[in-house]
């Protein structure tokens, strides 16, 4: 049974990369059970605050509403696949399962759930496959699969669906809002219409040192209709302050490569 998520506060007294400042009395709460997606120019230090809450990065304070660490508690998908090119699919889909020493009692019943959950993914029958027979497309799902047998209360999800096309990435959107509901989502994104289709909550990041601003998402509950027309002015709206976060960055010179997001 999953435990249950935790709210999240992460906090950043000062942060600096590559000499420049990115982070200063910076706050950012993870409601508990919700998906709050994040969006924002590139090299504002995205992928950095998902390193931060991840423990890969130090320099941050997080603290949950039940006191407890979240070492152990997290799975994360970066933006690269990251997928061992000697192991097959189903292999890779149970590698944190293997790493950690699972017992060989539940191997056939975590097979069984790994394939199932491949086949929800539209990769049935490639459960043996090895990375490199696979598409771009395909190594994303797989990616996809790993992080969500992982079941951890809480998911840091990096461009999850940037490699998709846009018929499987509304699949995999929809999917993945149904079989993550109930965690405490971080979905960080470059699409606004992702944002605004899965997230409880939106929150844009630019300026340097990085700043929060929250976007109210459309009414409804996520996954939203992506044709829905206030789906589509918020988007139009959010498109426009992406823009000027991005000229504002531009004007104020590149971020340091290891902070690119």
């Amino acid at each position: 049974m999953l435990e249950r998520p935790p709210a999240i506060t992460l906090g950043i007294p000062r942060l600096e990369l590559g000499g420049r400042l990115l982070f200063e009395n910076f706050r950012l709460r993870l409601e508990a059970g919700r998906w709050t997606c994040l969006l924002g120019p590139s090299g504002v230090g995205k992928t950095t605050l998902l390193r931060l809450l991840a423990g890969l990065v130090p320099g941050a304070l997080v603290i949950t509403d039940d006191g407890r660490p979240l070492a152990g508690r997290i799975a994360l998908m970066a933006q690269q696949d990251l997928l061992l090119p000697w192991l097959s699919v189903r292999e890779n889909v149970l590698l944190g399962h293997r790493l950690r020493g699972t017992r060989r009692a539940r191997a056939a019943e975590l097979e069984r759930r790994a394939d199932a959950l491949l086949a929800r993914l539209g990769l049935a029958g490639r459960e043996r496959d090895l990375p490199a027979t696979l598409s771009g497309g395909m190594r994303q799902r797989v990616a996809l699969a790993r992080t969500l047998m992982e079941e951890r209360p809480v998911v840091l999800m990096d461009e999850p669906f940037s490699a998709l096309d846009a018929i499987t990435r509304h699949r995999l959107q929809e999917l993945a809002a149904d079989l993550l509901r109930d965690r405490t989502v971080l979905l960080v994104t470059h699409s606004p219409r992702e944002a605004l289709r899965l997230a409880h909550r939106v929150l844009v990041m630019g300026g340097r040192p990085a700043r929060l601003r929250e976007v109210a998402p459309p009414p409804g509950e996520p996954p939203r209709d992506p044709a829905d027309p206030a789906l589509l002015q918020r988007e139009a709206e959010l498109l426009r302050e992406l823009l000027a976060s991005a000229t504002l960055a531009e004007e104020t010179g590149p971020c340091a490569a290891s902070a690119r997001s």
